[in-house]
């Protein structure tokens, strides 16, 4: 069982806080997002309790947007980062980071079509994907470009907010 100290559930709060705010603030961009960045350096830093920033992040999503079909999408989507993550934790290679990060965002639009091939079948998925194409082109590039500038501040500043007693001791 995973057990919660109040320090850390705090800055779990504060960091679904910061998920969410960020991709709203970014909304009217075209899939240029800090999600998937955040949610990458999240796990590298939390490990398995990143599944609580993630349902919160998409049960705040769902409480703002509606609760449709895309929302399941979202349920497994981020927890699907979050494990690929977990397999690669102690990689430190930014380019490594921007590499997963442009893969999720051009794949992005297919893992979102898995409930149209549960719910109506192949060719429905398929003219789902094949739609959200030029969407998911400039969501990969975005993610890599986001994700290269990125990584190191907002790992160092992650890091300091919930390693701060090492950090303050040095």
């Amino acid at each position: 069982m995973i057990s919660l100290k109040t320090r850390e559930l705090v800055l779990m709060a504060i960091f679904t806080s910061i998920l969410f705010v960020s991709q709203v603030a970014l909304g009217f961009l075209p899939n240029v997002e800090v999600v998937s960045l955040l949610i990458i350096l999240y796990t590298i830093h939390f490990r398995k309790k990143v599944f609580f920033i993630i349902y919160g992040f998409v049960l705040l999503e769902g409480l703002l947007y509606g609760f449709g079909l895309w929302w399941i999408s979202y349920l497994y989507l981020w927890s699907i980062l979050a494990v690929i993550t977990l397999c690669f934790k102690k990689q430190t290679s930014v380019l490594f980071w921007s590499f997963l990060s442009g893969v999720f965002g051009i794949t992005f639009g297919a893992l979102c079509a898995l409930p149209y091939l549960v719910l109506s079948g192949v060719k429905a998925a398929f003219a789902y994907w094949v739609a959200g194409l030029l969407y998911d082109i400039p969501h990969c590039i975005g993610n890599v470009i986001v994700c290269f500038l990125l990584f190191k501040p907002l790992d160092k500043l992650i890091g300091k907010a919930v390693y701060s007693e090492r950090y303050n001791n040095e």
